[in-house]
């Protein structure tokens, strides 16, 4: 009986353990074809993190912003994530069109397309962190270029 008793909370203590570490492993961050396919199936707002290695303050925002329990649940919840490092190479394929770095030819890195295209606002450089807030029909809400905290970016949502 001791045994059986034993197993049982074997059982119980690992399904506990499981269910805690699903419930905290972040953000689910999706690419931009799997984006397009969840648009498709089931629309819904979509947040998009915009960022880059050399920059500080989007490296803060993931460390202190994107870790908090709130911000994870409320972003799983109600939207799809998309994080892109503006800088890529990569081709990317979304809404029938293919994007590219243009710039990476001519600067070291450059910024590529879809960040140009989403985030560039009249008259000023592009600048990061860029964060954008779209409705399920992929129009933008809100665009925010500044570091955010929890609170500030629960608002937001």
């Amino acid at each position: 009986m001791k045994k059986l008793k034993l197993f049982f909370l074997f059982i119980s203590l690992t399904w506990i353990s499981v269910a805690l570490a699903q419930k905290n492993e972040g953000i689910h961050w999706k690419n931009w074809e799997e984006l397009e396919t969840a648009l498709a199936e089931k629309p819904k707002p979509v947040f998009l993190f915009f960022e880059a290695d050399w920059c500080a303050y989007c490296k803060k925002i993931e460390r202190v912003v994107f870790t908090k329990p709130a911000v994870i649940n409320k972003i799983n919840k109600n939207y799809y994530a998309l994080k892109m490092d503006v800088e890529t190479k990569d081709s990317i394929q979304f809404d029938g069109l293919t994007f590219i770095n243009k710039q990476a030819k001519t600067q070291r890195k450059g910024v590529h397309q879809l960040p140009l295209l989403l985030v560039s606002r009249k008259n000023q450089p592009f600048s990061l962190p860029a964060s954008l807030f779209l409705d399920k029909n992929f129009r933008v809400k809100k665009r925010v270029f500044e570091y955010y905290t929890s609170k500030e970016l629960l608002k937001l949502l």
